[in-house]
């Protein structure tokens, strides 16, 4: 039987993904700018952090609920002008400013549940992995994208080091303002909306304020298809060990590595297309071939030592740049694999809610290491590298543990 074309609706999706990230990704060499003048100001940028991805405990349930009920259209909508709006706090260049970009921005950064439910609306099940694979890479685009563009910026108009976060924070409205007329341009992806109560909406804030509600909603979604708590465990795992993400930059501009904005952006032009390459190549041609919850536990175990040799690196760049092409070879391709095995056990009625419950508890997760890295940090710069390794380590376990084979689809993409 032919494969039916792809929708058109996907290059829509993907360019909204796309220049989402590059919004968040062009500001990241910046932000220590904000901090500089503080005491601890690694620990100022984790708090940051924290309170960027704790925000969306609460706002990822919702905004998936909210999907459910009135269509993935108006939440992107709506998280392009949060977006927008939560740039605009980031001028002029201040302290207090930055923490209340982090929190507003991160009210509508759970848009992402929305996303995975938009491609899963429209993705034949032969086209899954693929299009949500494609979904990572084009992430990973946008943070090649965003320094790229950001670091040209201040090398070709000679941007003097004080005015840097001011230039690349103008880049990032106008971007942002671009994305407000990409989701308005959008059609929808979800035909069974009926609405949402105001009593609804309330239980549901209510109920993904409480984590331990949060955990029964999850395991009733596990009763009645097996499986999905297990994946969502693994993808918290996940989540602490790539906490690094966000503690790159402090660690590379105040450790030994004193890395500038520039050299920041560099890198991350380095990481993003490498991971970008590798990430489409796994996703169209290996992905659906292998047995996905094996291959999760090898590039979870390779990748420990991974993590653990970035604490190590002392002032040897070759070194770090050595370790991120090992980094993109393993834990950067186990996202996609674990999104996508979630998605085969999502119905069309509470595709958005178990995206939704999903991360959430990414968020936790997400709140909770960037508490730990940023307490670990004061200690010693090096100590956060061993947190993160020892994550990925659990998610390796639970994937060589995992039981649920006789419960899942048969052949190689169980």
């Amino acid at each position: 039987m032919p494969l039916l074309p792809p929708d058109r609706r996907l290059p829509l999706l993907y360019a909204i993904i796309l220049v989402d990230v590059i919004v968040g990704a062009a500001v990241i060499p910046v932000l220590p700018e904000f901090v500089r003048g503080l005491p601890q100001p690694q620990l100022w940028l984790s708090i940051g952090t924290g309170v960027f991805l704790g925000v969306q405990l609460f706002s990822a349930p919702l905004l998936g609920r909210l999907g459910d009920g009135y269509g993935r259209r108006p939440i992107f909508i709506v998280s392009a002008v949060g977006t927008l709006l939560a740039n605009a706090l980031l001028l002029p260049v201040r302290a207090g400013l930055y923490f209340a970009n982090r929190g507003s921005d991160g009210l509508t950064n759970g848009m992402y549940a929305t996303v995975r439910s938009a491609i899963t609306d429209i993705s034949p099940p032969e086209r899954l992995f693929r299009n949500l694979g494609i979904e990572g890479a084009i992430i990973s685009l946008g943070f090649v994208l965003g320094p790229m563009v950001a670091g040209l910026m201040l090398t070709l108009l000679h941007v003097a080091p004080a005015q840097q976060a001011t230039y690349v924070v103008r880049l990032a409205l106008a971007l942002a303002a671009l994305n407000v007329g990409l989701s308005l341009w959008l059609p929808e992806t979800h035909a069974g909306r009926g609405g949402v109560r105001g009593a609804e909406l309330r239980a549901e804030l209510a109920a993904s304020l409480n984590p331990l509600t949060l955990w029964a909603r999850l395991r009733a979604k596990d009763r009645a298809n097996p499986g999905i708590r297990r994946i969502v465990l693994t993808q918290v795992a996940l989540t602490l060990s790539t906490g690094y993400y966000f503690y790159f930059v402090p660690f590379a501009s105040l450790g030994p590595l004193h890395l500038d904005a520039r050299q920041i952006s560099y890198f991350f032009i380095y990481f993003g297309a490498l991971s970008v390459g590798l990430n489409y190549a796994f996703y169209t041609f290996l992905a659906d071939r292998l047995n996905q919850r094996r291959a999760i536990g090898w590039l979870a175990a390779l990748g420990v030592p991974v993590l653990a040799g970035y604490g190590l690196v002392g002032t040897s760049k070759l070194a770090l740049y050595v370790l991120v092409t090992a980094d993109c070879l393993t834990l950067s391709l186990i996202q996609g694999l674990l999104e996508g095995r979630l998605a085969r056990r999502t119905t069309e009625a509470d595709r958005g809610e178990i995206f939704g419950l999903n991360q959430a508890f990414q968020s936790l997760a997400s709140f909770g290491t960037a508490l730990v890295f940023g307490s670990l940090s004061v200690l010693d710069l090096r100590l956060p590298w061993a947190w993160f390794a020892g994550c990925l380590a659990v998610v390796a376990g639970l994937a060589a543990t995992d039981t649920d084979a006789g419960r899942t689809a048969p052949g190689p993409l169980s």
